[in-house]
């Protein structure tokens, strides 16, 4: 009972925060501060993992296809891989750990100084003012970094494919065009959106609800990226199976 009652409290929870959203004053200047320690910041360790993540794709998918006389596929093979599947993913796993858990730190020490209650005593919802931007700034950032990543992972994957292991660069392309359709590239982005949700879902609202000690936000910051990690794969199986 008590898992219902948690998993009830924590969607009431996400529905007045999107909510308030909606209501005026709108908080477009917190949406832009969030936007910036959710999107802009993380930039640089999504720049990192995709180009990586590309090049992997690439090798091992130039050594997978060699076997069969398909090296030429190796466009489509690495486009297909980081569009459908890691571009989201990964983005997604980055974010929460990065953005997710200072999140939930944030809104968990917010509690503990007792500035949830502050803002009470002033008449500001702590819902529209803390936990509503995170959740928008949420939907709009990971989109984007996901787009950014997919395109550095393509540019890892042509890097190690044409210029390392002697891949027809026509070819490369070509076969990405044929291959990649509008479908691959919409899931993707439905992929995003989700997740974005849930990393500002789930991060604030165990923050919000972590006990006001600092073990409390200790352990509250540790749960929230498990449980946003978890709560990624399982979403993106889930989302796949009825995208595909």
């Amino acid at each position: 009972m008590d898992t219902v009652r948690l998993a009830g409290r924590s969607v009431l929870f996400l529905l007045e925060c999107l909510l308030y959203g909606f209501v005026r004053p709108f908080k477009i200047r917190r949406i832009t501060e969030q936007i910036l320690f959710i999107g802009a910041r993380s930039s640089v360790i999504i720049l990192i993992t995709g180009a990586f993540a590309g090049m992997v794709l690439g090798l091992q998918g130039y050594y997978t296809l060699r076997k069969f006389g398909s090296e030429g596929l190796l466009g489509s093979a690495v486009a297909l891989s980081i569009i459908r599947e890691l571009g989201p993913v990964l983005t997604a796993l980055m974010v929460a750990g990065r953005a997710g858990s200072s999140m939930t730190a944030e809104i968990g020490i917010m509690k503990i100084t007792e500035q949830i209650n502050a803002l009470e005593m002033m008449a500001v919802n702590p819902l529209k003012f803390v936990v509503s931007p995170k959740l928008f700034a949420g939907l709009i950032s990971l989109p984007l970094l996901t787009a950014f990543f997919d395109v550095i992972g393509i540019g890892g994957g042509y890097l190690v494919g044409v210029h390392l292991l002697g891949v027809n660069s026509g070819s490369y392309f070509g076969e990405m065009i044929k291959a990649v359709d509008l479908a691959d590239i919409t899931g993707g982005f439905y992929k995003s959106i989700a997740f974005g949700l849930v990393i500002s879902w789930v991060c604030s609202f165990i923050g919000y609800t972590a006990e006001a000690t600092t073990e409390g936000v200790a352990s509250a910051t540790t749960n929230a990226v498990v449980v946003t990690s978890v709560a990624i794969l399982i979403l993106d199986y889930i989302l796949t199976s009825f995208l595909l």
